[in-house]
């Protein structure tokens, strides 16, 4: 089973692969795995691969599969001879409709945090030995592990393509609004964040102008100037700064105002043009975040992808005036004639 779990990088793939062994080499009727969601912000448990069952079986809860997974945490797996009648399960008349007669559930583990449970159905009563308590335990942990390999390897797929479509989206335009846009809209998109800002130095560094900006409202926009030494100063400093609480932390600037907007946790990461910092690209968040290490490199990548678009903007523009003074002079000198 190892090596089968070895074969496939697709998720949906090891899903099926997972349910089908526990339901062949346990004898058992059916198998389901419960999952949390792919961004894991919810506590509780869905569905997300059955085999055996019919269409018309309703699972637990999502709340009853978390209950579930919390009890399983005290013991390491529920064993349930009689799915009839037994207190710690539900729909007991359809359980017996459905055929089902014992249940063993055990977690699915990564980096020892329970990240779903899975669940063996049997069509006959039946007291789990040790030895399968530990064998469906095992099958959970690699499958697990499976998943988890899966999970990373498409989200280096995903962050990659993010990249090369923001990239070429970024270098595509010498239009300094397209290219902040893009900052914007999309990586807030792309990250689902609630909204992202993008702030340039002034002449002076002391302010911390808003140039563009996409998710927030038009109150907080105007809630006054944003000086660099107050705000997140760090960030001006080249340093990327993930704050989880913006209404405690000692760095964030108008802490009142970003409680009243909904902003919770705040990423904000330096804007580089030429090895000078310029700006600072930030996401918002609505609800309490911890970024990853993988959302904060591709926050910092494209933030530096910006920046230099910015920088090749601004030199086009700056070559136009010049050109356009160019003309005028040479138009002016022909008036001499």
């Amino acid at each position: 089973m190892s090596r089968a779990f070895g074969t496939t990088l697709e998720k949906e793939d090891l899903l099926d692969l997972i349910v089908q062994s526990a339901i062949e080499t346990m004898n058992g009727k059916a198998a389901s795995l419960f999952m949390q969601d792919e961004d894991r912000k919810s506590p509780y448990y869905f569905p997300i691969a059955q085999k055996g069952l019919s269409s018309n079986y309703l699972h637990m809860e999502p709340k009853e599969a978390k209950r579930a997974a919390d009890e399983i945490l005290k013991k390491g797996y529920i064993a349930i001879h009689d799915a009839t009648k037994d207190t710690r399960v539900q729909n007991h008349a359809l359980k017996k409709a459905e055929g089902i007669a014992s249940i063993l559930v055990v977690p699915v583990m990564v980096r020892n945090t329970v990240i779903g449970v899975l669940g063996l159905y049997t069509a006959t009563p039946r007291r789990f030995t040790d030895e399968e308590i530990e064998f469906l335990t095992a099958l959970a942990e690699q499958g697990g592990m499976a998943i988890e390999h899966a999970r990373l390897v498409e989200q280096i797929r995903r962050n990659t393509d993010l990249f090369l479509n923001l990239s070429t989206n970024i270098n595509s335009s010498l239009d300094i609004r397209d290219i902040l846009d893009i900052l914007t809209v999309d990586v807030a998109r792309a990250f689902g964040v609630k909204a992202v800002s993008v702030r340039l130095l002034d002449r002076e560094k002391k302010i911390l102008q808003l140039v563009s900006s996409y998710g927030l409202s038009e109150k907080y926009l105007k809630k006054g100037p944003v000086y660099a030494e107050k705000s997140i100063a760090e960030a001006l400093k080249g340093n990327i700064v993930a704050i989880r609480d913006a209404s405690t932390d000692e760095g964030v600037q108008y802490k009142n105002e970003k409680k009243a907007e909904g902003i919770m946790s705040i990423l904000c990461v330096p804007i580089k043009a030429m090895n000078e910092i310029i700006g600072v690209l930030r996401l918002y968040s609505g609800v309490p975040r911890v970024f990853t290490e993988d959302e904060i490199k591709l926050a910092t990548a494209i933030a530096n992808q910006g920046g230099l678009a910015i920088h090749n903007a601004s030199l086009y523009l700056m070559l136009k005036e010049d050109i356009k003074d160019l003309r005028d002079d040479i138009w002016s000198h022909r008036l001499w004639f």
